[in-house]
């Protein structure tokens, strides 16, 4: 079943500028409404902001999920992590990208541009994106980790 275009925010650091470029076609190619929040430019920059930025916009209402570009992924999600309404799994594969949103609801997901081509990138954001929630026995455990139910 065709998943509906969802609000996607995309936001990088200086190491995965290129990849986010392609990442962020595709995602406008499958229909998605994309958000760009930068960076744009190959100086250094603080993959922080840039976790923060994309924080916000989902946060508001602007973007329903999230694509994290940095050297590793680890970083930046590190950062996005930081916000309670935030679930960032970094994916290395299509496993780890279907999981991740099966298993543990992740509305953002982290990439590292020096560690994973750009043909697995493309394959783990259509995966992020097409995959649902499976609810039931994880949604107990989501519930954990948004702070809803003590441990």
């Amino acid at each position: 079943m065709a998943q509906p275009p969802l609000s996607v925010a995309i936001a990088c650091d200086h190491a995965g500028l290129a990849l986010k470029r392609v990442l962020a076609e595709a995602l406008r190619d499958a229909g998605h409404n994309v958000l760009d929040l930068g960076t744009d430019g190959p100086e250094s920059v603080d993959y922080p902001d840039f976790a923060d930025a994309l924080a916000a916009a989902i946060g508001d209402g602007r973007a329903e999920r999230g694509v994290l570009v940095c050297g590793t992924g680890i970083g930046i999600a590190i950062a996005a992590n930081r916000h309670d309404h935030i679930r960032c799994a970094v994916v290395h594969d299509a496993t780890s990208a279907r999981l991740t949103r099966q298993h543990n609801d992740a509305n953002v997901v982290a990439l590292g541009a020096r560690l994973i081509g750009e043909a697995v990138a493309l394959d783990c954001v259509q995966i992020f994106m097409a995959t649902d929630f499976e609810g039931g026995r994880h949604a107990r455990r989501v519930a954990k980790l948004s702070g809803k139910v003590s441990a």
